[in-house]
């Protein structure tokens, strides 16, 4: 696999490790295989124990002293979980802005939430995403709640959502709520606006695990 330049080194093997995940060919349990990891990606094995060491801090692996690096469990609640833990961050900060929302912030937001609406599908309908979710952390995250909510976003695919034909349909109206409870000076709102959406990320992440056979399909018999 090249390498993907202005992207860190460790950042490429933690997406290379979640997309195993998310594609069902690590399971809970399983022992991560550093080789392998360096042979398909053509790095050396720094960035390689680098990103084992951030994805054990995320709770996603557990290293066992001289026997290596093993999925922690990986099934439907710890999925919904990670989400749960994103609403609740981005919401804490959310709550911030509207308490007290800045004329700079409230720009760069108008902004977001026009490349949203005018977006012509996924992708760059989440760049103006982005562009909203970065200007809030920006304007009312300290560096360690920064850091916790980049942290969350783990299993969050960024690629899932770019090629899922309906993000806009389905996000676009929870941002907007967030967008207008910051408008509005309204700190709950605002809140139970990003945890409704990363909610509603799970159920739909979810269902197409389930699809692809990595989660079981709860309803069957």
């Amino acid at each position: 696999m090249p390498k993907r330049y202005g992207v860190k080194e460790k950042d490429q093997v933690v997406a290379h490790i979640l997309e195993l995940l998310l594609s069902g060919r690590l399971r809970s349990g399983d022992r991560v295989d550093r080789n392998e990891i360096t042979a398909a990606l053509g790095l050396s094995r720094v960035p390689v124990q680098e990103a084992l060491v951030q994805l054990e801090h995320d709770g996603i692996l557990v290293t066992h002293y001289h026997r290596g690096a093993f999925v922690q469990r990986f099934d439907e609640a710890t999925l919904r979980e990670h989400h749960e833990v994103h609403g609740l961050l981005t919401g804490a900060v959310s709550a911030r802005a509207a308490a007290d929302p800045t004329p700079e912030v409230l720009e760069e937001l108008d902004r977001a939430m026009s490349i949203m609406r005018d977006a012509d599908g996924s992708r760059p309908y989440l760049e103006g995403a982005d562009h909203f979710r970065d200007a809030v952390i920006r304007g009312y995250a300290g560096p360690r709640l920064a850091a916790t909510i980049h942290s969350s976003r783990s299993f969050m695919p960024r690629e899932f959502w770019a090629e899922y034909a309906d993000t806009q349909a389905h996000l676009l109206p929870l941002i907007e709520a967030e967008y207008t409870a910051i408008r509005r000076k309204n700190p709950a709102n605002a809140r139970r606006a990003c945890i409704d959406r990363a909610d509603l990320m799970a159920d739909l992440l979810i269902a197409e695990l389930v699809r692809r056979g990595v989660f079981a399909d709860l309803d069957s018999p």
